[in-house]
């Protein structure tokens, strides 16, 4: 498990392809003892570190940005909203915007990455349980706007809810959005949006950390949401 989870995190690191990775995990596995475990294929790599919690959710949105297709509207095939198909039509010149597909691949794409079991991890390792009270325990308190625990807006919060500002195991989440284009400059104009979480319980020169910056959702492109955001969140 240790080692495939270092081999990923390389892989991510460096932007290694998936065929590259494959070649790489052949290697090893030809280099090992006959009887090792290592995976020799990504999906099956894939598999081992699925019982951690590193799993993700696909779900179809509309691609105006109405709706997403889940609880009441799970089982629709276009947006009851603006009527655009919740599958992609095909371009053939003979298409309009009314279409709709039974099937296929989905229009627009929301990947959402579960946080609780990233979080679980957390408390479940001791620093970091240790530093996720640092807010509480170690910050200097001397009336100066020195942390988010300072500001008036995290007192105002304590005070509408004082039975989660009571646990200083609760944590207080910053979000944060911006677009990126995964394809390069091969294509200029389609953008995904990452929204990202930190956490606000840490010290400040822990909250801004790799670690600690966790990636809930990637919301495919090619367009922004823009103010649609909102029904992502």
């Amino acid at each position: 498990l240790s080692t495939v989870l270092r081999l990923m995190n390389l892989k991510a690191k460096y932007g290694w392809s998936y065929k590259s990775f494959i070649e790489l995990l052949e290697l090893l596995k030809l280099m090992l003892p006959k009887d090792n475990t290592l995976p020799d294929r990504h999906y099956e790599a894939k598999k081992v570190l699925y019982p951690m919690g590193l799993q993700y959710k696909k779900i179809h949105a509309c691609p105006n940005d109405c709706i997403l297709y889940r609880k009441e509207f799970e089982s629709l095939r276009k947006c009851p909203r603006c009527g655009l198909s919740r599958y992609k039509v095909k371009d053939d010149g003979r298409s309009s915007d009314e279409d709709v597909v039974d099937k296929g691949p989905p229009a627009k794409v929301l990947w959402y990455l579960p946080i609780i079991p990233r979080f679980k991890r957390l408390f479940a390792n001791a620093t970091d349980a240790m530093n996720l009270t640092w807010h509480a325990d170690n910050r200097k308190c001397d009336g100066m706007l020195r942390h988010p625990v300072d500001s008036p807006q995290w007192k105002k919060i304590d005070g509408l809810f004082p039975h989660f500002g009571s646990e200083a195991r609760n944590l207080r989440l910053g979000l944060a959005s911006d677009g990126m284009n995964p394809f390069g400059n091969l294509s200029t104009n389609h953008s995904s949006w990452s929204v990202l979480l930190s956490i606000y319980n840490l010290s400040p020169w822990l909250c801004m950390k790799r670690k600690y910056v966790i990636l809930c959702m990637m919301i495919a492109g090619p367009k922004q949401s823009g103010n649609d955001i909102d029904v992502y969140l």
